[in-house]
């Protein structure tokens, strides 16, 4: 538990930290700390117009952050199949989070490690796979420290799962699949 206090505070104080997903580990930060969401595209070596990921533990979570229309929610969680949602964006989103899109991808996440964070924050944060852009991703702990060890401000220990992949990404509003799924 401690090491979920340690991400928390790191967050808080506008850090950047690695921690374990359903599928690969992945960068993080607050996604209200613009300056912690810069760093964090440059750590990464990404462009911000392609936007970023946010997940929660829940899904009131995302209450402030995203727009559905009335009537519209957020599926519920399939631990097994995880899924990125891309829905309309609230006003809150700043700009190098959703790069160039009026929408926000965003994903109530399954790993417990990476639940306990959002909680502890109370906050969705920041999830983008832990690599440079376009090169492999980071899929164990040793690759993990020795690719970002020194370029992020907090490491989170823990295992991916229980995807063996990224996860699939889906159009809410109009159902089609952006990017399939590694189960």
């Amino acid at each position: 538990m401690l090491a979920i206090h340690r991400a928390a505070d790191t967050l808080l104080r506008g850090g950047v930290i690695a921690y374990p997903t359903e599928g690969v580990y992945g960068l993080g930060c607050l996604p209200d700390n613009f300056d912690a969401v810069c760093r964090l595209l440059n750590i990464k070596q990404r462009s911000w117009d392609k936007g970023l990921i946010l997940i929660s533990a829940h899904a009131a979570q995302f209450d402030d952050w995203i727009a559905l229309p009335d009537g519209i929610t957020l599926p519920e969680l399939d631990a097994q199949h995880p899924t990125t949602w891309v829905v309309p964006a609230s006003e809150r989103v700043l700009p190098v989070v959703k790069g160039d899109h009026d929408s926000l991808a965003v994903r109530i996440t399954s790993n417990p490690v990476a639940a306990q964070i959002c909680s502890a924050v109370n906050s969705p944060i920041v999830s983008t796979s832990a690599n440079l852009s376009g090169k492999p991703v980071a899929r164990n702990a040793y690759i993990l420290r020795r690719q970002f060890g020194s370029l992020v401000d907090y490491l989170v220990a823990g295992k991916c799962g229980p995807a063996s992949g990224p996860s699939e990404i889906r159009d809410l509003m109009s159902g089609q699949t952006l990017r399939p799924g590694q189960q």
